[in-house]
């Protein structure tokens, strides 16, 4: 299981706080602005769209706020003015890291990039320094529930996944950007848990870190994450389970 797959797992078991859910549903917000945008406001035919729905459905997200984030889309004011960038840059031991935000305001958000980045001993670098080692795919992470991972695999596999991981507890599901949806229905339509399906930054190539790097690491994702305009953050370190066990405790 890649990095940010364990570290996405890590964060929907330990649930989010009260305090964090009115920056969750922004960034929620942002996701489904962009996707409409992007695609048209109608989930239907809009397949990025209709994934950011569905993520926000199951943060509990109010389906008023999901509708207004839609109509923002096209109805001008703030939700006229994102726009999405990558950034690119370097973490502890030279890990690769990349930051997606969806932000009005460029200046604002690269210098808050730079300057976490920075302080964690990394650096900000320039477009095309660390992207070639990530690949688009779709992750699909789900739990066994009893049933045999064997089967899981087998399910994934005929509706078209291109590799499925068995993790500790959890199964990654991987598949080309296009039969994410296709293979996300067939494993539910088999009775499989579904967690979380979504377009993800897959690195090629991993760094392994010793535990101090593992920590400082997670640090540095959490403290991006923690960024208001940042939406995705992924990176290409190979973290033990341990490590990951023992900060999320």
């Amino acid at each position: 299981m890649s990095g940010h797959s364990k570290w996405s797992t890590i964060k929907r078991q330990k649930g989010v706080a009260d305090a964090q859910r009115g920056q969750v549903f922004t960034k929620l917000s942002k996701e489904i602005i962009m996707a409409a945008k992007a695609g048209g406001g109608d989930p239907a035919g809009n397949t990025r769209l209709r994934l950011a729905v569905q993520k926000a459905k199951e943060s509990n997200m109010p389906a008023d706020n999901i509708k207004r984030a839609i109509e923002r889309a096209s109805g001008g004011g703030d939700g006229a003015d994102l726009v999405e960038i990558t950034y690119e840059g370097y973490g502890p031991a030279g890990t690769a890291v990349l930051v997606e935000v969806a932000t009005d305001n460029r200046n604002r958000t690269v210098a808050e990039v730079r300057n976490v980045l920075t302080r964690a001993g990394g650096n900000l670098g320039e477009t095309g320094s660390v992207s070639w080692n990530f690949e688009n795919r779709g992750v699909i992470i789900v739990t066994p529930n009893g049933k045999d991972p064997d089967d899981i695999a087998l399910y994934a596999i005929d509706a078209g996944a291109e590799d499925v991981q068995v993790g500790d507890g959890s199964i990654d599901v991987y598949t080309a950007p296009a039969d994410l949806e296709k293979v996300r229905k067939s494993l539910e339509d088999n009775g499989v848990t579904v967690d979380s399906a979504e377009a993800s930054r897959v690195p090629k190539t991993t760094v392994a870190l010793d535990e101090k790097h593992a920590v400082a690491m997670l640090r540095l994702v959490e403290k991006l994450e923690a960024i208001d305009d940042v939406q995705k953050v992924y990176f290409n370190a190979d973290i033990s389970d341990d490590v990951f066990a023992s900060y999320a405790g």
